[in-house]
């Protein structure tokens, strides 16, 4: 199956961090932009970072600026999202998915494909 594996989730503190990974698997995603995306109980999914092809143009949503940071290690065929001072409102399942284009134009799921499984982040005391 061409989908992407997320790993690098689990339960933190308040205030802790966390780096999640996201994987090609029987593909190569350097072409391409990626995004992450998350979803909480209850609620919609919503897009968190992308990060262009070359991993020059990052974008991140206003909820998470200045806490996370998206890079990418194309030799690995791997995105990550460092996650820093993680507050309770960042508990969700974490997933990554691929672009159809090769920069970042927003987070409608109709432009990404190769969905993962995905990966839950718990902050909790």
């Amino acid at each position: 199956q061409l989908r992407f594996v997320e790993s690098g989730g689990g339960l933190v503190q308040p205030g802790g961090s966390l780096r999640l990974s996201c994987a090609a698997s029987g593909f190569t995603s350097h072409y391409y932009a990626i995004g992450w995306f998350r979803q909480a109980p209850g609620k919609e999914r919503e897009g968190v970072s992308c990060i262009s092809n070359s991993g020059t143009s990052t974008n991140y949503a206003d909820s998470v600026k200045g806490r996370f940071t998206i890079s990418r290690d194309n030799a690995k065929n791997t995105v990550y999202l460092q996650m820093n001072s993680l507050k309770p409102g960042d508990t969700a399942e974490y997933f990554c998915a691929m672009s159809r284009l090769p920069y970042c134009t927003g987070y409608s799921s109709s432009t990404y494909r190769n969905w993962g499984q995905g990966t839950q982040v718990t902050v909790s005391s």
